[in-house]
């Protein structure tokens, strides 16, 4: 009989194993797939001949699609466990979910953060030596000779990598334990270096959120149809479409050959076009359309914002009255066990909106930033050197995403797999910074997001936009629309 019972439980433990892999091997096709679909639709079309720089591009975008399918598995990983959570608890004995079990949420987090390492420390260093990487000199040019200068230069690299982060960690740990354990390279060494990485993601989350929480209300504002106050469309569009035919004419009819004049006309035509457009939009669209979405959107919008500084500020109060509030604290009941939320599956449902919200808000402050500007990808053109760039930050913000989300207190989910063994997860000082910070950036941005139009009003007022004492007012003169609907460039 106990032979019996321990070859059924070797089936079960087999039949558990492939089908979790299966399920996981299901859910990476899909995520590279559309991982595939977006990196072509912004890739720049080259030539369809099979030369050596269209296989090298080729295999760099594969790995470009691999890299971007797992950091969309890493964001969706956190909301998935915490629904998968919510549903074990609901229908504990329900056949059809067996399958959603503590094992394979255990097994996608540690395969999460297993191809995170994978992608950050090798196949995108690859693909960007493997895209720049000519052949030593003096050997015979081909796909080898670029596979071997590019492998030296990630040997380089490694060393070089292993050596800053071996003197970093002893100048700040001077213990000898601490130092000795960077030679154990899997248990220890790539662990701490993601360990690094992520802080340094949620760093950058911490400037791009609060940012991309305000630029949040002109994004929408400019894809929603603002209502109609005081406007007569009909009037604007008479004016603009006369102001098109003008240019048209003068287009056609320039007596003089003179490049620049010929670029500068189509330039102010196609301005005009576009805002012909955008009246056009606003006249076709229904009264529900521009009086209810709207306001409704942007009032979701506060709130959502506002219940995250809440939140926020809620889990500073946590902070110092209750350790087991650090991200790094007592670790939870386990997978199905117990409700992660106070207000059950309400509450896990609030929080997956909210987390989604903050990954939107941070993917548009991350692109609102004047450093990353010229980063921003483009339809059918942006070269593969970009999108490598692209996949690489989208990684990194991807992996700190759980960590802040975990940080700030939105949700209480234990973090699983390498994401909860961070070090600076059980300090204290850089938690309770973390959430100081992001709550007065956040409110900061907000403050000055919806005081700016009065403020610009109240240095017109007293004269003072004269002497370019607001940002914001110099931006809003600088495309101030004439009488006529085109826009001056002062």
């Amino acid at each position: 009989m106990e032979g019996q019972d321990e070859v059924s439980a070797r089936e079960q433990h087999f039949h558990s194993q492939v089908r979790e892999s299966t399920i996981c091997f299901l859910i990476f096709a899909i995520l590279y797939i559309v991982s595939y679909f977006i990196i072509t639709r912004y890739k720049r079309k080259s030539d369809e001949q099979e030369d050596e720089d269209a296989i090298v591009n080729r295999i760099s975008l594969f790995l470009s699609t691999f890299t971007l399918a797992v950091s969309a598995g890493t964001v969706l990983l956190l909301p998935f466990s915490i629904i998968s959570n919510e549903i074990l608890l609901s229908f504990p004995q329900n056949y059809y979910i067996q399958w959603l079990n503590g094992s394979l949420i255990h097994g996608l987090w540690n395969l999460a953060s297993l191809f995170s390492n994978l992608c950050l420390f090798v196949l995108m260093p690859f693909a960007f030596f493997f895209l720049e990487s000519e052949g030593f000199a003096g050997l015979k040019k081909g796909i080898r000779a670029r596979v071997l200068e590019t492998l030296v230069m990630l040997l380089l690299l490694a060393l070089l990598t292993l050596g800053m982060v071996w003197v970093a960690s002893a100048l700040l740990d001077q213990d000898a334990a601490s130092m000795e354990s960077l030679y154990d390279l899997w248990e220890f060494y790539l662990p701490y270096l993601y360990s690094c990485i992520s802080l340094m993601g949620c760093l950058l989350l911490l400037l791009c959120t609060p940012v991309g929480l305000s630029r949040m209300f002109t994004v929408m504002g400019q894809l929603l149809v603002k209502p109609t106050i005081l406007e007569d469309l009909d009037e604007q569009i008479y004016i603009i479409t006369l102001e098109e035919e003008a240019l048209q004419r003068r287009l056609h009819g320039l007596a003089s050959p003179v490049e620049f004049n010929i670029t500068e006309l189509k330039q102010e035509l196609d301005n005009v076009k576009i805002l012909k457009a955008k009246l056009e939009r606003r006249k076709k669209a229904s009264a529900w359309e521009r009086n209810l979405v709207y306001p409704a959107v942007m009032v979701l919008l506060l709130i959502e914002t506002s219940i995250s500084v809440l939140l926020v500020a809620c889990n500073i109060l946590c902070l110092l009255v209750d350790e087991t509030a650090m991200p790094k604290g007592a670790r939870g009941p386990g997978i199905g066990n117990a409700s992660l939320s106070t207000f059950g599956f309400v509450g896990a449902a609030l929080e997956i909106i909210l987390i989604f919200y903050l990954l939107v808000s941070s993917v548009v402050g991350f692109y609102s930033l004047r450093f990353f500007e010229n980063f921003t990808p483009k339809k059918d053109d942006t070269t593969m050197t970009k999108i490598i760039g692209n996949c690489v930050s989208v990684l990194i913000l991807s992996s700190a995403l759980p960590v802040m989300s975990r940080t700030l207190g939105i949700t209480r989910f234990d973090l699983l797999g390498d994401f909860g063994r961070f070090n600076w997860l059980g300090n204290f000082y850089i938690v309770l910074s973390y959430n100081l910070l992001f709550a007065i950036v956040t409110t900061l941005c907000l403050v000055r997001k919806f005081t700016s139009a009065v403020r610009e009003e109240l240095f017109k007022a007293l004269g003072l936009h004269k002497l370019h004492l607001s940002n914001a007012s110099r931006d809003s003169e600088s495309t101030k629309p004439s009488a006529n609907g085109h826009q001056k460039a002062l």
